[in-house]
């Protein structure tokens, strides 16, 4: 008899509580949760809900203030920066709504960036670029700036440059936020065959029709998880 495969991701009762002047705010009130291997999840709720919080804690841009997160069974807590850094370089890949590329950068260079922060020799990284470039459909766009290119083109870059690590989590905070509807429709589809590969996908987005790429959706609200349902994907 097979045992049930261990999350790749597990909160256990985390809080984060920012202190503000004589005020305490809780935006994270005690989440325990686990994703898996494949998943694809979509976080949602209001503002202040708590879910940026979350997603800076999976990402390891924050800690918690109490509880235990693990990552592939690793006590995240018992890093120091240096090791949370080493963690989100290896095994965590960032989108963000406002892409985050250097402008000065060819779109070659930003999505070599985490390559050579892995030391990898210049060939190999320009290989990776332009096989990751492939991938994304931007092959001919190598030379270019962000400046150059759409918003659609300029979200593939970021995905491509957050699969340089190959990581087992991808991340995405509102990956369609700047973004027309058939270009958010072009980028969501491009989401999807990524998880179909196997990449676990957490998202935080406020529209139901971009969460509905998502196998299911986990909803916040004053830093709680208030419920979880199984999407349509």
């Amino acid at each position: 008899m097979s045992s049930k495969p261990s999350p790749v991701i597990h909160l256990e009762d985390v809080h984060r509580t920012y202190v503000m002047g004589r005020e305490s705010v809780h935006a994270l009130a005690g989440v325990t949760l686990s994703f898996f291997a494949g998943d694809f999840w979509a976080i949602m709720g209001a503002s202040g809900s708590g879910k940026s919080t979350l997603l800076n804690l999976l990402g390891c841009l924050d800690r918690p203030s109490s509880g235990q997160y693990l990552f592939e069974d690793e006590d995240v807590g018992s890093k120091d920066d240096d090791g949370l850094s080493e963690l989100r370089l290896r095994r965590i890949g960032f989108i963000f709504q406002s892409f985050h590329l250097i402008p000065q950068l060819s779109v070659r260079e930003n999505i070599e960036l985490p390559l050579y922060y892995q030391g990898l020799p210049a060939q190999e990284s320009a290989r990776q670029a332009e096989a990751l470039a492939e991938r994304v459909g931007l092959q001919d766009r190598l030379s270019h700036r962000p400046t150059e290119l759409s918003g659609g083109q300029q979200q593939r870059v970021a995905i491509a440059r957050a699969l340089a690590n190959q990581p087992r989590v991808l991340l995405a905070d509102e990956p369609t936020g700047n973004l027309d509807s058939q270009t958010s429709a072009q980028i969501m589809e491009f989401l999807a065959e990524l998880n179909q590969q196997g990449v676990t996908i957490v998202m935080v987005t406020h529209e139901d029709d971009i969460a509905e790429y998502a196998h299911a959706r986990l909803h916040m609200r004053d830093g709680l998880v208030d419920r979880l349902e199984q999407g349509h994907a």
